[in-house]
């Protein structure tokens, strides 16, 4: 039998979720989500620095696409214009494994308040990649922080449809329930007037 397994970090990051939902976050051990990914702890430790980071995983990685699409965005585009071809890029690449992880993920932040707490600071961290990258477009300080945070709440909102367990089989694609969501969020914005 081979050493190696391939896709040793998802695996580890389902059997994480799993054990938070099942025992509580404070009660899993890092030895505990080896056991149960099939690896041994020395493998754990070559892809993640301890348990905590599983959930922040892949914030870098959203973050990154969400500021790509936004320099790749026509330099015409508005402000949210730019926010919309942020989210459109960072929702496409989101595959079936980060739906399937979704109600998991949501489970075990639920369940825990320092979890609930770092999940806020990934948003805000999401926020303040994309007002940078607005910034860099030369747009008002301001108006890019309305700009950016409308933008996480769309990526929210779209993820949450997307990853709900209760819609059917085929949730449609994430990049149109985002882009759904961040329209229903501008027409929010406009009613507010």
């Amino acid at each position: 039998m081979p050493r190696w397994k391939p896709d040793a970090r998802q695996r580890l990051v389902v059997a994480a979720l799993g054990l938070f939902a099942e025992q509580g976050y404070d009660e899993t051990t890092v030895a505990q989500i080896a056991e149960r990914a099939g690896l041994t702890r020395s493998t754990f430790f070559r892809h993640f620095t301890d348990k905590r980071e599983i959930l922040t995983a892949g914030q870098s990685a959203l973050s990154r696409l969400l500021v790509e699409g936004i320099d790749a965005a026509p330099a015409d585009a508005t402000p949210l214009a730019a926010v919309a071809a942020g989210l459109e890029r960072a929702s496409g690449e989101m595959t079936t494994f980060n739906r399937s992880i979704g109600p998991l993920l949501h489970a075990a932040i639920e369940a825990n308040e320092e979890l609930r707490n770092r999940q806020a600071m990934k948003s805000v961290g999401m926020a303040a990649a994309m007002v940078e990258a607005l910034r860099r477009r030369d747009v008002a300080e301001p108006t890019a922080q309305v700009a950016a945070e409308l933008g996480v709440l769309a990526f929210k909102a779209g993820y949450a449809r997307w990853a709900d367990p209760a819609r059917d089989e085929d949730p449609g694609e994430l990049a149109d329930l985002t882009r759904v969501a961040f329209e229903e969020l501008r027409t929010a914005l406009a009613d507010l007037r």
